[in-house]
């Protein structure tokens, strides 16, 4: 296993301890045994990241890529995987990223159950602009935009895609690369839509190393296939309260994907690279 042979020779830019090193490393060793096991090779992956820290990651994998812009990484993805659905098309997005400007299409991509992995780097902070409160910072966080103390609510991210019909979730975090890896590994070869919300923690900005240490627990005796279960380990940390931070698969169910649906109505709809080739012999 040489997790190396995927990188590039990219500087890489990310602040020291960071947690976003931990996925790359992770997401390396992942797309390695995906080839090695002749699942999946390099070539048949596509990642997709959005705009914050966490879309550098795009820089340092020797993969087909494509930055999208700011909340609009999930419908680029989904893009790609209706004309493709050969691939295996992973996206990379921020928690601003994912849980603000690129919501609505989070829960579409899931009520669809699109088969692409969305896997979020959620340090609970916008980080690139130098430490502004996003969707699940804690109430009474003092950044850059709220210097009083932010008075919302945290966004509950695996509630809402619960409610959207999501067919994988699961949490990990940054400092527990062996359950992470697992989880990218079922969540990527998981048949519809996956979402893995990792508490990735920002040295710089929100240092929640600690905390976190202290808080988390892996889920043991928890059936995934039950959704009301699902929903009561979800909310029992609600990104508001003191309580235990579960880590885990939380929830999968198998549903037809979107892509299946699609594919038989799209019968007699004329060849599509014919159909440009004609466009382009008459643009010439």
């Amino acid at each position: 296993m040489n997790p190396t042979r995927l990188g590039t020779d990219a500087p890489n830019t990310w602040c020291p301890g960071c947690g976003n090193f931990s996925i790359l490393n992770g997401i390396k060793t992942v797309f390695n045994e995906l080839e090695e096991q002749q699942v999946c090779p390099p070539e048949g992956l596509v990642i997709v990241a959005g705009i914050g820290c966490h879309g550098k990651i795009a820089d340092y994998l020797n993969v087909n890529s494509f930055y999208g812009i700011h909340g609009r990484t999930v419908p680029v993805a989904e893009g790609i995987k209706i004309a493709r659905p050969d691939l295996k098309v992973v996206c990379f997005a921020g928690d601003g990223d994912a849980y603000g400007e690129g919501i609505e299409h989070l829960i579409f991509a899931a009520k669809r159950n699109v088969d692409i992995t969305v896997i979020v780097h959620n340090n609970r902070s916008y980080s690139l602009t130098a430490f502004q409160t996003s969707p699940t910072s804690a109430v009474g966080f003092r950044g850059r935009s709220t210097p009083g103390g932010s008075f919302e609510k945290p966004l509950n991210p695996l509630e809402v895609m619960l409610a959207s019909h999501a067919t994988y979730l699961a949490r990990g975090t940054s400092q527990g690369l062996p359950l992470l890896m697992r989880l990218f590994r079922e969540g990527i070869l998981h048949r519809g839509f996956a979402l893995i919300d990792v508490l990735q923690v920002c040295v710089t900005y929100n240092n929640l190393y600690e905390y976190y240490g202290k808080k988390v627990y892996e889920l043991k005796d928890h059936d995934p296939a039950d959704p009301a279960a699902a929903h009561a380990r979800i909310r029992e940390w609600d990104y508001t309260s003191d309580a235990p931070i579960a880590l885990g698969l939380f929830y999968r169910s198998e549903a037809p994907s979107f892509e299946e649906k699609f594919a038989p109505s799209r019968a007699g709809v004329p060849d599509r690279d014919a159909a440009i080739r004609r466009f382009l012999e008459r643009s010439i």
